[in-house]
């Protein structure tokens, strides 16, 4: 048995003494941490992979440009796929999104496309469940508006119907204080680190927040990314003035982190840049909302002075485009150019006069941590009259080298392959 299935005991019992009861009773999870049945009979959702909806998704894919030798086909059809996460030992895929659904997608024969799509763990009521990591002794976590559940060995107990096993890490309500819950970037983004600990970018409900919320905010992790223990232990705020990171990942070099962010709207179409930043110690400050974006001073805060030591974006974006989940490319599949380097997918620019995005970026990174030039890798969802066919979330990479993108405009997550 690994080290979280061994501890799994202790937190159910850490969670269950301070967990609300009214709400564990709601969504049935203190009656799975239990190990008990729910009595949930209805059968979990499932997603058709046939028929006209799949068909249109690979007609689409035709106008996708890529290097030479890429090439980009449909893997699985997932209604709002947002932030993917990959099971390391069977290769099943848990898709979050910002409605109401986490998808448990799987690949049975190895044909790198998905055989079957269900909701997981129908039994537990969720709410924006956009973020979905996985420990690398395979415990899942998802990080939900404003709670953090485990769920051991997922890709088993989610084959068995709508009761999981399952734990609460923070109990709902306890991850922000409540008074900053908002529809605006209330969806969460998650990573277990080198260290062990579960990293989570937590977002701001503003545009740029009032001068009276920032001590607040920040003193919870808002507009910040924060770390904990597995178990929800030993909380602390890691990085801070991160208007609202959607990204993030560990570079397997040095083990360092690496996020992207999402700067202010309403400065202009060109400004301020979205930024791909780096993270080499606890406690740095990357400026918000001092600058809303690289260099670019806000108007809220042009006269204040900002902190001192400010950490500065490794990668300016274009200005918009909404850089949200990356990772580090770490297969063989791809030529060594891509390898050690970092694919993000750009979701689109939503306030744009002339939208931009909607597009997976590539970015070098060399030994030394520096950065070489960014490039377009994947281009094609805004067709030539700014309308989206797609909108790329995340970017996640498969065993065998290969890279899902997801897609929650489309409903769809997508496999990006290379053959010389």
């Amino acid at each position: 048995m690994n080290a979280s299935l061994k501890l799994l005991p202790l937190a159910i019992g850490a969670a269950l003494a301070v967990l609300p009861a009214a709400y564990a009773a709601q969504d049935n999870v203190q009656t799975l941490s239990n190990f008990k049945t729910t009595g949930n009979t209805k059968p979990a959702e499932t997603v058709p992979q046939t028929g006209t909806r799949a068909d249109a998704l690979r007609e689409n894919l035709k106008a996708i440009k890529l290097p030479p030798g890429f090439k980009i086909e449909l893997y699985a059809v997932v209604p709002e796929a947002r932030a993917m996460t990959i099971e390391p030992s069977t290769g099943v895929v848990f898709v979050g999104t910002r409605k109401d659904r986490v998808w448990q997608v799987t690949d049975r024969t190895k044909r790198r496309v998905a055989d079957d799509v269900v909701q997981f763990a129908s039994s537990v009521t969720f709410k924006v469940p956009n973020a979905v990591c996985f420990s690398p002794d395979g415990v899942l976590y998802i990080v939900e508006q404003n709670r953090v559940l485990a769920f051991p060995a997922a890709q088993f107990f989610g084959e068995g119907g709508p009761d999981v096993a399952a734990a609460v890490v923070v109990p709902q309500g306890k991850l922000i204080p409540t008074q900053f819950e908002s529809f605006n970037h209330g969806a969460r983004y998650c990573r277990v680190g080198p260290d062990k600990k579960l990293y989570i970018a937590l977002g701001q409900p503003w545009n740029v927040p009032p001068k009276d919320k920032l001590a607040e905010l920040d003193k919870n992790g808002l507009a910040g990314i924060i770390r904990m223990d597995q178990n929800g232990k030993n909380r602390e705020v890691y990085a801070h003035g991160v208007r609202n990171s959607v990204g993030l990942d560990f570079n397997p070099k040095d083990k360092s982190l690496w996020f992207t962010d999402n700067q202010v709207d309403g400065m202009g179409d060109d400004i301020p840049p979205g930024e791909l930043n780096h993270a080499t110690k606890a406690g740095a400050n990357y400026g918000f909302p001092w600058y809303g974006g690289g260099h670019v001073r806000t108007e809220e805060y042009k006269d204040q002075t900002p902190p001192a030591g400010v950490v500065f974006p490794m990668v300016e974006y274009a200005a918009h485009a909404a850089d949200l989940g990356m990772s580090f490319y770490t297969g063989k599949m791809f030529p060594e150019k891509y390898q050690g380097g970092i694919f993000d997918a750009e979701h689109g620019s939503w306030n744009r006069t002339k939208p931009i995005g909607a597009r997976i970026m590539f970015t070098p990174v060399k030994d030394d941590g520096s950065v070489g030039e960014t490039e377009v890798f994947a281009e094609g969802w805004l067709t030539p009259n700014g309308e989206y066919m797609g909108r790329p979330v995340d970017v996640q990479q498969l065993q065998d080298g290969s890279l899902l993108v997801s897609d929650d405009y489309a409903g769809a997550i997508y496999r990006i392959s290379y053959a010389k």
